[in-house]
């Protein structure tokens, strides 16, 4: 083969290559979506909208999913120190199947202001598909606690999803030949039944001993 043969040749491989990449990776759709968040807190109610976006990265079997939030949306009258503030949240799956991702993130890297929107780091959780198909995540319930208190935010205007993606399901293995043997009653029986068979050969051999020694003395 030339060596412009083999160019070409190298340069087809690698085109069909690239083509077989793009064809395996899974079709996603993601966008940012403006949540109107209605939070109860320690102090009465409370509303406020943050941008979500919810990215996904295959691992494993799964998908490690990830929810951030471009703006803050609860306060608190008071400072909150570094650490103070834990937040976590619940993403919705619809589609080949209905599914609730709990999803969690890292306190507060820095003290918070009071009365100072609070900004949730990102969270991340893992979605494990049972099926295959197009799944679509959205933003649920979202809970912050902070100095011993609890504030639930619901999301109030029914979000649209923030990401779609064609998910698959990990293929369910096993076969017969890997079952452990029965350790039941029906072993139990079976060992049983050993054992009798033993005491019943045993009786005929006495029997038959018995016999044999008999005829012995009367001769």
């Amino acid at each position: 083969m030339t060596d412009r043969k083999r160019s070409t040749a190298l340069a087809l491989a690698s085109a069909l290559a690239g083509t077989a990449v793009l064809l395996a990776a899974p079709a996603a759709h993601a966008d940012v979506v403006d949540v109107a968040y209605d939070c109860k807190t320690p102090i009465g109610d409370k509303s406020a909208v943050s941008p979500i976006d919810i990215k996904a990265v295959r691992e494993g079997d799964g998908y490690k999913l990830t929810m951030s939030f471009q703006k803050g949306v609860s306060s608190s009258p008071v400072e909150l120190g570094k650490g103070a503030m834990s937040p976590s949240a619940v993403i919705l799956a619809d589609g080949a199947e209905k599914a609730s991702v709990p999803v969690s993130g890292a306190a507060n890297p820095e003290a918070v202001p009071a009365n100072t929107p609070i900004k949730i780091t990102d969270l991340s959780g893992t979605y494990t598909p049972g099926k295959s198909g197009k799944v679509t995540f959205t933003a649920g319930v979202l809970t912050i606690k902070a100095l011993g208190t609890v504030t639930t935010c619901t999301p109030g205007n029914s979000p649209k999803p923030s990401l779609e993606l064609d998910v698959s399901a990990a293929a369910s293995g096993g076969s017969s030949q890997d079952t452990l043997p029965q350790t039941g009653p029906t072993d139990s029986a079976l060992a049983l039944g050993t054992l009798g068979a033993t005491v019943l050969l045993t009786g005929a051999a006495g029997v038959l001993w018995l016999t044999r020694r008999g005829r012995r003395a009367r001769s």
